[in-house]
């Protein structure tokens, strides 16, 4: 597999034969799931259309390719009428029908870069159908610092109440339980459309409560992250979330020696890069991910050097030990499933249950 960046450079990425970029972990996974997958991952690679079928695998759709092919890959798009029909691809710049994105796994048709998926989607790709139950829910922010001053625009609050109308959503996070094949799991996933998946009190607080609700069941944990880092508007108290969901971390592996499995997406940066996005037992990440603590803007302004492209890809990053395995996204529920069920996650009906309780 090659990547070509804008200034004409290419590069060679490892791909083994499953359709992960990285490590292989074939010893955890049946052959017949294996060409499965690989199968897939090609009808994917090569800009078909893809659907989940429910078991964390794709099939192809051929009547939204049909219906696809007869619309303008390039339509005007000087007025923002036409923006909330289509998106356009960061990778290859052809603009995809927004319509269609959730059946393709927000996978660009074209190119199968990886799109920016929003949470509800991404619930729906990692656990199974039917079996989310969320928690706080209802938690919503204040202006704890009062931010909001005259001379500030856009108002704090203004931005939240907007974000919340675009997006259905009250904070840049979900966090609830699931099932995913055989295993309850406790599982948050931010969202980058309401406010950047800024971290402020809020998120902070529910990934915390999510946490420490995993630790209390002795659940695993999965942590789907995509941030622009702390919230700014929220001083120190975004940057304090930092050290409190590392801490309930550190309670819920190091001490009760439960499984957290971290899943990086594009954009992944700041105070989450430096915190929980990297405490995973096992680190998966997406394809050309955007991964970083500060930009390239900043880190080029600031120390007056210039950042090399792809630097902070996540198949650069891949290479310098950063992560576990770049795992494609249309793969990914079937990955998760297959490495707790490697680990003997299992859910135990209630004479089970009472029974560990008695040995305990």
């Amino acid at each position: 597999m090659t990547r070509t960046y804008s200034n004409g450079n290419s590069k060679d990425l490892p791909i083994n034969d499953r359709g992960l970029l990285g490590i292989n972990i074939n010893n955890i996974l049946n052959i017949n799931n294996i060409l499965y997958i690989s199968i897939s991952s090609l009808l994917c690679k090569y800009g078909r259309d893809c659907l989940s079928n429910g078991n964390g695998f794709v099939e192809n759709v051929s009547s939204l390719e049909e219906e696809s092919s007869n619309m303008d890959p390039n339509p005007v798009m000087d007025s923002k009428k036409y923006k909330h029909l289509w998106t356009l691809c960061e990778d290859c710049s052809q603009n995809n029908y927004k319509k269609f994105l959730p059946d393709r796994l927000s996978l660009c048709e074209y190119c199968g870069y990886h799109l920016k998926m929003n949470s509800l989607h991404r619930i729906e790709l990692s656990i199974d159908s039917g079996t989310w139950d969320s928690m706080d829910e209802n938690m919503v922010s204040i202006d704890a610092i009062e931010f909001d001053k005259p001379d500030i625009s856009p108002k704090l609050k203004d931005k939240i109440s907007r974000n919340e109308r675009k997006t259905g959503l009250t904070e840049a996070v979900q966090t609830g339980i699931g099932q995913l094949g055989t295993a309850n799991v406790a599982i948050g996933v931010m969202d980058f459309q309401f406010i950047g998946g800024s971290m402020g009190s809020v998120v902070g607080e529910k990934i915390t409560r999510l946490i420490e609700h995993a630790t209390d069941l002795s659940l695993p944990l999965i942590m789907v992250c995509a941030s622009g880092g702390a919230r700014m508007q929220e001083g120190s108290l975004s940057l304090m979330q930092m050290v409190k969901i590392s801490s309930a971390s550190y309670d819920h592996q190091s001490k009760k020696k439960l499984f957290y499995v971290s899943i990086l997406t594009s954009p992944t940066t700041g105070g989450v890069t430096a915190s929980f996005g990297m405490l995973g037992d096992v680190i998966f990440v997406e394809p050309f991910a955007y991964i970083a603590f500060a930009g390239k803007r900043v880190i080029e302004e600031t120390l007056h050097v210039t950042v090399p492209e792809g630097a902070q890809e996540a198949e650069n990053l891949f290479e310098k030990g950063l992560f576990d395995s770049i795992v494609p996204r249309n793969t990914l529920k079937g990955v998760l499933g297959e490495l707790f069920e490697f680990h003997g996650f299992v859910s135990l009906n209630p004479i089970q249950a009472n029974s560990q309780n008695e040995e305990e």
